[in-house]
């Protein structure tokens, strides 16, 4: 049982790793629940936690034919996940041009939550180096993915997805906090910020493939 739950810990710690650093995943939870309410940032962040157990379940149960799948195949993950984020950027710089009433942006995300949940999922799921991440880590705290028990490895996994659910749960509910102070005028600024960031990040993904 104590070996249990110290994987269930080690998991959490590794989930809240993982999905801390800034990236294309954080500014469009960030962009939604500031543009559209918390609960379009909340699915954003279940989306992007439950892609990160999927990779830690690999990671974890030492499935190593599909991890290597996933790796050979990176470079076309990277170069569908940059097409992605150019999309994603269109419709935020698009939004920033042609901002919505309040009253018509309030609706939105309680007519599309699964829309939110998949454009996150998708976006780190094409993000295949999570895996190795995963696995750095998982060496760091002593996890061997090999030498876990069903039982373990399923603790862990259940561990990162708690961890990962923390840190987007915590940064929407953050995001949510400032939501009301933010006019039509502060909404445009986000939408346009957040567009050009994911631009950046759409065409370092296509730059990187296309120079591999």
């Amino acid at each position: 049982m104590w070996d249990n739950l110290l994987m269930l810990g080690k998991g959490i710690v590794a989930g809240f790793i993982i999905a801390a650093p800034v990236g294309p995943v954080g500014v469009l939870c960030v962009q939604r629940t500031l543009h559209q309410g918390r609960i379009a940032g909340l699915m954003s962040g279940l989306g992007a936690a439950i892609a990160d157990a999927a990779y830690g379940c690999v990671a974890a149960f030492g499935l190593s034919l599909v991890s290597n799948w996933l790796q050979a195949h990176e470079a076309t993950f990277r170069l569908c996940g940059g097409l992605f984020l150019l999309f994603m950027a269109w419709r935020m710089l698009r939004a920033a041009l042609h901002p919505e009433p309040a009253v018509s942006a309030a609706r939105t995300y309680n007519e599309r939550p699964i829309a939110c949940f998949a454009s996150t999922f998708i976006l780190t799921a094409t993000n295949p180096i999570t895996i190795v991440a995963f696995l750095g880590i998982f060496a760091f705290f002593g996890i061997g993915a090999f030498g876990l028990s069903n039982a373990m490895a399923l603790w862990l996994v259940l561990g990162v997805f708690a961890g990962s659910s923390v840190w987007w749960l915590s940064l929407a509910g953050l995001a949510g906090a400032f939501r009301e102070r933010l006019g039509n005028g502060g909404l445009k600024w986000i939408n346009g910020t957040s567009g050009l960031l994911m631009l950046s990040f759409g065409l370092y993904g296509i730059g990187s493939f296309l120079l591999r």
